[in-house]
């Protein structure tokens, strides 16, 4: 007898904290959707302008494919410099050995593609969309930018700019359709609920957070 309530009593606490996980889940997702509404821009022509574009990193080939993801934000990025939209480009991803570095590959692809050598900034240490975010300011000095990414990775960007005091806004590049996309948007919702948990429970701060180096000559208007 002992033993059956105990089991009923962990199935029960198993099946509260499984609803919880999904209501986080759920609450996460519709939330950080929500916040960025009026924010994220997919014409060019209406985008307002801002002195900088950050470009976030993902990796230039899936196996031997090209990956859409990153050819869409080098297209995107292209098109607002050439536009006028934005003058600089601060391109962040991850460098995590010799023989991997997104921004740098992002720098000799947009330089390929007409892109002023003056005009790009890289930064190195862009792990995550957080890293990449924060970075912008704690590093770089700069207080507002457009975020250049799909619209799903906008609407968290957003979230943890202004969760850190920074006036963002996004600019949306097409996102794959199909399996692939379906598979991207699942990962999202996990990657908005840990976004929440970072930022009011965790606390998690990017992994390398200086030394400083502005932009020189950026007024941050």
């Amino acid at each position: 007898m002992a033993l059956r309530r105990l089991v009923r009593q962990a199935i029960i606490t198993l099946a509260i904290l499984t609803a919880l996980t999904v209501i986080l889940m759920a609450a996460s997702d519709i939330a950080i959707t929500l916040n960025a509404k009026g924010r994220v821009y997919k014409d060019v022509d209406v985008l307002p302008k801002r002195q900088v574009g950050l470009v976030l990193g993902t990796s230039k080939y899936i196996g031997k494919t090209s990956n859409p993801y990153y050819t869409y934000r080098i297209e995107a990025a292209e098109a607002l410099y050439h536009a006028g939209k934005i003058d600089h480009l601060l391109l962040s991803g991850d460098n995590a050995h010799r023989s991997y570095n997104e921004p740098w590959t992002m720098k000799r692809d947009l330089r390929e593609r007409g892109i002023a050598e003056e005009a790009i900034h890289l930064d190195y240490a862009g792990f995550r969309t957080l890293d990449s975010v924060v970075r912008a300011k704690t590093v770089f000095s700069l207080a507002r930018f457009t975020v250049i990414t799909q619209q799903f990775h906008c609407e968290r960007a957003l979230f943890l700019a202004d969760v850190n005091d920074i006036d963002a806004i996004c600019y949306a590049v097409p996102s794959p359709r199909g399996w692939a996309g379906t598979k991207i948007r699942a990962r999202e919702i996990l990657a908005r609920t840990k976004a929440v948990l970072d930022s009011f429970i965790l606390n998690v701060k990017p992994k390398f957070t200086g030394p400083k180096a502005p932009i020189d000559g950026l007024s941050n208007r």
